[in-house]
């Protein structure tokens, strides 16, 4: 055996030495915690934070899940409704722990298109505030509404990523330059919807309780799965060594990435859709399917000169495009900023690994014969389309 295999063996000496100074640690914020370290760590007001999370209308009746986000536990004393002093009922308890959830249910007659002002008063008369617009009862879970959530899923995501993936055999027939330069035109879409879904998830992190981080849970989910999918990037190029195989794997996870943004553009049309701040017409259908075609173009950009057969083709496609009827889903029935949060920051980090992964594709491939203006112009271009799209539905 030899030094350095020795010096690296864990032993419980190691084990014990790794442990005491946690102990130590813990010890100390005991100490301190017992003490105040010689401050009052009483505070003279009440510290009480309480996120009204969502409302539920039914016929004669409003439900209100909330959630106490802050540092004790506490009790819900009164519910106030336009001024007026409303009777309700709390489950599990009026009393919420720290990080706890409960249902407030009110018996009230609203009457449909109202406004309503909502203030909830804790037992120590702190308030908190919510506003409904517009009343109107609540789409609950339903056959027509189900199969109507997966029809929308079905327009803005699958159909347009076919239609682009549709492009493939006559994509084939173009040159080497004009093959770097739909590899550049996708770098650049990726770019665009990148900076899209951080901007998205970005807007969703306002709406998630402070104590859950909202911009630290970004930074989790974009950051661990760029780096989980470069590690598996890596090991596969290790372990294959096939470039066919390398750029196949990259279309596979740039739809994954594309996946994870369309399954936000349906949380977000969902959960409009389940609080009446938009009418899903035409127009902004047709924007979507005009938007998502381009993805399907960009999933296969990587595989061009490769023969991956139609039954890879269809799995990236439902890959890229499927994902949008689950958002309309979980938005509609069960809108979750904290699900939406985690689900954009993934779908960001992907997007942006595979611009990286790209990006050394092209390095290669104009290793011997230098495009500058080539990568220049399809990378703008790419973005441009995307950016005059967008014109068309925001």
């Amino acid at each position: 055996m030899t030094q350095q295999q020795t010096t690296n063996r864990f032993t419980f000496r190691t084990f014990v030495l790794l442990l005491v100074p946690i102990i130590l640690l813990i010890g100390v914020i005991a100490l301190f915690l017992s003490t105040g370290g010689g401050l009052d760590l009483e505070s003279p007001a009440p510290v009480e934070n309480l996120d009204i999370e969502r409302h539920n209308l039914e016929h004669n009746s409003i439900e209100l899940q909330v959630r106490n986000t802050g540092p004790e536990e506490l009790t819900i004393a009164s519910v106030i409704i336009n001024d007026a002093v409303m009777p309700f009922q709390v489950s599990p308890s009026t009393t919420i722990p720290r990080l706890g959830t409960a249902n407030i249910q009110v018996n009230y007659a609203w009457s449909y298109g109202e406004a309503y002002g909502i203030k909830i008063l804790t037992s120590n008369s702190v308030p908190f505030e919510t506003e409904i617009p517009v009343a109107f009862e609540t789409p609950q879970p339903s056959n027509a509404t189900f199969w109507g959530f997966t029809l929308i899923g079905l327009y803005v995501g699958v159909i347009p990523v076919f239609l682009g993936i549709f492009w493939f055999p006559a994509l084939r027939q173009l040159g080497r330059r004009t093959m770097t330069f739909l590899m550049a035109a996708t770098a650049g879409l990726l770019i665009f919807l990148g900076l899209d879904t951080l901007a998205e998830a970005l807007e969703f992190a306002a709406e998630v309780p402070s104590s859950f981080q909202g911009i630290g849970l970004i930074g989790i989910g974009a950051v661990a799965t760029f780096m989980l999918l470069d590690a598996i990037s890596k090991k596969q190029t290790e372990a294959t060594g096939s470039e066919v195989d390398r750029r196949l794997s990259i279309a596979f996870i740039i739809a994954v990435g594309i996946g994870f943004h369309n399954l936000g553009e349906g949380l977000a049309i969902g959960a409009a859709y389940n609080v009446g701040e938009v009418a899903l017409g035409t127009f902004l259908v047709v924007g979507f399917i005009i938007q998502n075609i381009t993805e399907g173009l960009g999933i296969i950009a990587p595989v061009l000169r490769d023969r991956p057969g139609i039954s890879k083709l269809a799995w990236m496609g439902l890959i890229g495009g499927g994902p949008a009827i689950i958002g309309a889903w979980i938005g509609g029935f069960s809108p979750s900023p904290f699900l939406a949060v985690l689900f954009l920051a993934i779908g960001a980090g992907a997007i942006f690994q595979v611009i990286y992964e790209i990006a050394k594709l092209i390095q290669k491939d104009t290793a011997k014969e230098s495009m500058p203006m080539t990568v220049f112009s399809g990378v703008l271009t790419g973005m441009m389309v995307l950016w005059f799209t967008g014109l068309m539905i925001k």
